[in-house]
């Protein structure tokens, strides 16, 4: 697809796009590129706690269909439905995470042995409603920046909070405990147009002082 860096192009003309081109396939190669762009997103601490199951298969997407029902369009003409989940366990990674970077010349290793301890000192006070609270909040960043990566790369979406939450991890193997589902995610060529939604006015959602 012809990518775009404009970046006005993309915010403004993005819309909830529900009808997809069945006969475009994203490839795993360019899917990939996608999902790296949208793990740029900032995350507390740097804990990345996002997962993504790319459902792209005819069998996947006939074992989602169930549990979507009131998004079928979506689920049939689409080029795959990303499912984005929270990891409540994303502390695993964090030796890592902060190794890497300093293995990389990103960050001082002193920033390192005095960011860890603490960080790990928080994950262990922090009770599961308040993770999973920040890791929410991470998953709705990176899955805002995934809807934009998409519309950069001449994709649309659909963002949908629609569906069985309490299946979808175990349905694909997944760890219910430890995935905590945030929302689906259509993504393909656009078969309609959509249409423009209305925005409050800026001055009604802000203050200043």
């Amino acid at each position: 697809m012809m990518k775009t860096n404009d970046f006005t192009q993309i915010v403004t003309g993005r819309r909830s796009i529900r009808s997809y081109d069945p006969a475009v396939k994203i490839s795993k190669e360019e899917m990939t590129e996608i999902l790296t762009e949208a793990a740029l997103a900032p995350s507390s601490v740097n804990m990345q706690p996002w997962r993504f199951l790319v459902i792209d298969s005819e069998e996947g997407k006939a074992k989602l269909a169930p549990l979507a029902k009131f998004n079928q369009t979506q689920v049939a003409t689409s080029s795959a439905v990303i499912a984005v989940f929270a990891d409540m366990k994303s502390d695993l990674y964090l030796d890592e995470i902060y190794d890497t970077a300093v293995e990389k010349g990103l960050m001082p290793a002193e920033v390192r042995d005095r960011q860890v301890p603490a960080i790990k000192g928080f994950f262990e006070n922090s009770s599961y409603d308040q993770l999973k609270e920040m890791n929410l909040i991470d998953s709705g960043l990176v899955s805002m920046q995934l809807m934009l990566a998409a519309r950069a790369h001449g994709y649309d979406t659909n963002p949908i909070g629609g569906y069985e939450k309490d299946q979808i991890a175990e349905a694909f193997g997944m760890d219910k405990e430890r995935y905590y589902p945030v929302m689906l995610l259509s993504i393909g060529k656009a078969a309609d147009q959509g249409y423009q939604s209305y925005r409050l006015p800026t001055e009604k959602i802000t203050e200043w002082k």
